[in-house]
């Protein structure tokens, strides 16, 4: 293993994020907040051992995807443990477990919160709380790979590693032939999309302060709002309207907005996973509108909470208008289920992600026809195309770890001795990315309550569902930490 290579590129990584760190530490001086001296003492330390771990260049600076998972596993580890600081030092979250677990919520953009008066915090950390989401919506490597230019001496391939490592979905896309040009790509569009949601929200009233960090959690599906009530807070169908279609936008896969950009429109009808996306999203809401009709003045009313709480559950981001806390069974049995579909792959939401989901469907459907049928040759397609076995063999493992990590967190959560609903929906939420869930951790509560030792395991869920378990795991299989 290249442990060098491994570190150097740790320190740089580290040095992006203390120059992050410089826009809420420049807002906190605006509004003369707490935040001022944790933001540059935690953007110095950043800088500072970033610069030690990045100032010897390694001779020998290939990646082989073993790197990029260590690499990918590391530095979202590292973003956190320092993101974590202006919390814990300003002492607006006294315990630094729950500063971590606040902050690692953030950049896997999950959404889920231990604070109790969200309302209470300086305004410059609740605009880096919500910045977390906007950071690492894409990716944290994806932005560092966009920003830093490529060493000559470091392959292509060493790039493709890392992103491959790291990039939400089971398909990374290469859009060019250099790998950090297709990283800018991708956040150039994610960037153009935030600022046109920006423009938006403010169309709908909503001050300068609310519309950005409002528009960062869009973008990234986390749903950190700056408000107690979430987006209830603002009592507007307009600016709900105009989220239910940016939190959708956000949930598409991105590979799919460079292909029209390229004037690729037909890549849209030939889609499978768009398709299904947002066929799933009609049906539920539907379902919902109608299922929940007794509790509103309108069936119109009804529709815009349930398309509303449909995309925020669906597309991961966690937004809140109502308390579906008080909806019946068979809509909160669609919202969960909701939870463990997801959004698209190559989006910045979570979940087991919609494609993985068809083709695991389509695996059953053709297991089906081959018990009844052995002689026939079935395979399984998407988007008209005949999949690997390979592909398929490799989604129906990672469901298989998928579903082996979520009982065992599960298992761990429920020694706290929490009812069934809150610890099941706590580790749903969590390894999901999602952010509220149902009784003890639903819309209008938080994970304040939890044990240390649960808000560990939960963390470590945040972290393995938002970079799809296998960097996590890799860290402890022994083979992989012997040198080369």
């Amino acid at each position: 293993m290249n442990r060098k290579m491994i570190t150097y590129s740790l320190g740089r990584a580290l040095r992006i994020e203390g120059m992050l760190l410089f826009i809420p530490f420049l807002l906190s001086i605006l509004y003369q907040d707490k935040g001022t001296l944790p933001f540059f003492i935690t953007m110095v330390l950043c800088l500072a051992i970033g610069s030690l771990m990045a100032m010897k260049k390694p001779l020998k600076e290939d990646f082989h995807i073993k790197e990029g998972l260590i690499l990918v596993a590391g530095c979202w580890a590292l973003f956190s443990i320092f993101g974590a600081l202006p919390f814990f030092i300003s002492r607006e979250i006294p315990n630094y477990v729950d500063a971590l677990f606040e902050t690692v919520s953030g950049f896997t953009t999950t959404g889920s919160t231990i604070l109790t008066d969200i309302e209470r915090l300086s305004k410059s950390l609740l605009f880096w709380r919500s910045f977390t989401h906007f950071i690492g919506g894409m990716g944290v490597l994806v932005f560092v790979v966009a920003v830093l230019p490529m060493d000559r001496n470091q392959g292509e391939g060493s790039s493709i590693n890392i992103l491959k490592a790291e990039v939400p979905g089971p398909e990374f896309g290469k859009l060019t032939s250099r790998l950090n040009v297709t990283a800018r790509i991708l956040y150039g569009i994610y960037i153009v999309m935030t600022a046109v949601l920006v423009a938006f929200l403010l169309a709908g009233g909503m001050s300068l302060f609310d519309a950005v960090t409002s528009a960062f959690s869009t973008a990234g599906t986390g749903g950190f709002s700056a408000h107690g009530e979430s987006i209830k807070f603002f009592n507007s169908t307009y600016l709900e309207i105009v989220l239910i279609v940016g939190m959708l936008a956000f949930g598409v896969n991105f590979n799919l907005y460079y292909a029209i950009l390229m004037g690729g429109w037909k890549n849209i009808w030939e889609n499978d996973e768009l398709k299904y996306y947002l066929g799933i999203f009609a049906t539920a809401t539907i379902f919902m509108a109608i299922k929940n009709m007794d509790l509103y003045t309108s069936f119109g009313e009804s529709l815009k909470n349930a398309g509303f709480t449909a995309s925020s559950i669906m597309t991961t981001t966690g937004f809140v208008t109502v308390d579906f806390q008080h909806w019946n069974a068979f809509s909160q049995g669609i919202l969960v289920l909701l939870m463990f579909i997801g959004a698209s792959a190559g989006s910045t939401g979570g979940g087991l992600k919609v494609y993985r989901i068809g083709v695991l469907f389509k695996t059953v459907f053709a297991e089906v026809k081959k018990v009844l049928n052995p002689n026939r040759v079935v395979n399984v397609q998407h988007d008209g195309h005949v999949l690997e076995k390979d592909k398929v063999r490799s989604i129906c493992a990672y469901f298989v770890i998928y579903m082996f990590f979520f009982v065992l967190s599960f298992v761990l959560i429920s020694l706290e001795g929490k009812d069934l609903v809150t610890s099941f929906t706590a580790v749903a939420t969590t390894i999901n990315n999602v952010g509220p869930g149902l009784s003890r951790v639903g819309p209008v509560e938080n994970f304040f309550h939890f044990s240390i030792f649960s808000k560990i395991i939960l963390t470590i869920d945040m972290l393995a569902g938002r970079l799809e378990i296998l960097p996590i795991l890799i860290l402890f299989v022994p083979d992989v930490w012997k040198r080369r």
